[in-house]
């Protein structure tokens, strides 16, 4: 895969629509105990399911899940998508994952979210993206946070993961809070 074929291109990384061919790739980066728990991933899938969620995105009108690549040498760390679209509120969901503990920390993630919201609030036509952070990933809420989604809410105890529960933090970004930020 050369860099050429990205759909939105950074300094560190490319964004890039999934294929056939990566499914193999997708269910290794994704079976990792760190990105299964920093995820919440609880159920456990096959190359052959893989393969089908990645053949049923690619028709699916209300996502954009694109792949994250590094620019330097092509190796994909982790994927982005923009889901669960409603084009009469103009709203969506936003989720991320770096799959190998190497590659967070280094403003990879950061990055591929800038692209995806500037994709999502200039060519999707979004008024509001958020996004949902479980309580113990303070690495992702402080990046969030930093980016300039507002907290706007907490479900109490809503996943159980690793004998306990977890809240889930919900956050939101608006078009004009985006705009102000990084378009002047």
């Amino acid at each position: 895969m050369n860099k050429q074929s990205g759909l939105l291109n950074g300094d560190k990384v490319y964004l890039r629509p999934l294929n056939g061919e990566d499914a193999e790739l997708y269910y290794h980066m994704f079976y990792d105990k760190e990105t299964r728990y920093l995820t919440g991933t609880q159920k456990h899938i096959n190359k052959e399911q893989i393969a089908g969620y990645i053949e049923r995105k690619a028709g699916d009108d209300s996502a954009v899940l694109l792949l994250i690549a590094l620019q330097e040498n092509d190796e994909v760390i982790g994927d982005i998508a923009i889901q669960d679209i409603d084009r009469n509120n103009r709203n969506a969901n936003l989720r991320i994952a770096i799959g190998d503990g190497k590659h967070q920390g280094q403003g990879y993630g950061r990055e591929s979210l800038l692209l995806m919201l500037d994709y999502g609030f200039g060519i999707l036509n979004l008024h509001r993206i958020e996004l949902e952070v479980f309580s113990y990933n303070s690495r992702a809420i402080h990046v969030y946070e930093s980016i300039g989604f507002v907290r706007e809410g907490v479900q109490r105890e809503a996943l159980f993961y690793n004998h306990e529960y977890h809240d889930v933090i919900k956050m939101g970004m608006l078009e004009q809070e985006y705009r102000e930020r990084y378009l002047r």
